[in-house]
């Protein structure tokens, strides 16, 4: 059963001052399924993260249409929206966006404040999600103490504080030099091995669609090809 499908999805933005409209999705047709690990590749302009804002509920697309657990994206009311971004998905940026004079404790803690969950739970759920990207001995560091990569590591255990069905990464490891990557992108795989999370990676890098098990390649707002992968990148190692 997919979590997520797309069907003739289009997306244009228009210029008002020149009235000049720019197509950035032209058609597409998508598929994933709850529990896949599925990166999206293309060349800058492809349409790479117009298509996350959509999946994402960032933004509305203006032509098809795209489901969420069965239902349409023109169904959901505003709060219902809201929820779902807040309980259902979680986002990762390659800037990070951590609030700077904050302990990691509390950026994490975060999107809890949003959510329906009791306060008094809420530093044992931050604290088990810093715990499961190991910055356990962080908790009180300030982001200006921290290097890239743990920067990175606050913010997917910020992601998964309300333990999302979808973890939206785009382009996590952007920011980072090789080796801080590499363990940014284990992470995530550990846990969309170990708690079956589904990821929607977006990234140019290779290396780094590679943990992915399926890579979906946009060229000028369409698919250019959608391909299993057969020997994933695990650990430093490729396994079939």
């Amino acid at each position: 059963m997919p979590i997520m499908e797309v069907k003739n999805l289009e997306k244009t933005y228009q210029d008002e001052d020149v009235a000049l409209v720019t197509r950035v999705l032209n058609g597409l047709n998508l598929k994933i399924n709850r529990g896949e690990f599925v990166a999206v590749m293309g060349p800058s302009g492809s349409g790479k993260s117009t298509l996350l804002h959509i999946l994402g509920f960032l933004d509305p697309p203006t032509g098809g249409e795209y489901l969420f657990d069965n239902k349409l994206s023109s169904d959901y009311s505003e709060d219902e929206v809201a929820r779902v971004r807040n309980k259902k998905l979680g986002f990762v940026f390659q800037s990070f966006n951590l609030l700077p004079r904050t302990t990691v404790l509390e950026n994490v803690k975060l999107p809890l404040q949003y959510s329906d969950v009791r306060e008094e739970l809420w530093d044992e759920m931050a604290r088990k999600a810093i715990e499961s990207v190991g910055l356990t001995q962080r908790l009180d560091f300030e982001p200006s103490q921290l290097s890239g990569g743990e920067k990175q590591r606050v913010a997917i255990a910020r992601a998964l504080v309300n333990n999302p069905d979808v973890i939206f990464a785009d382009e996590p490891t952007g920011n980072l030099d090789s080796k801080s990557g590499e363990l940014v992108m284990e992470i995530i795989q550990k846990l969309h091995f170990e708690m079956g999370h589904t990821v929607i990676l977006i990234t140019h890098e290779t290396y780094t669609a590679e943990y992915a098990e399926r890579i979906i390649k946009l060229r000028d707002g369409e698919i250019e090809s959608d391909t299993k992968v057969e020997k994933r990148r695990i650990g430093g190692k490729f396994v079939k």
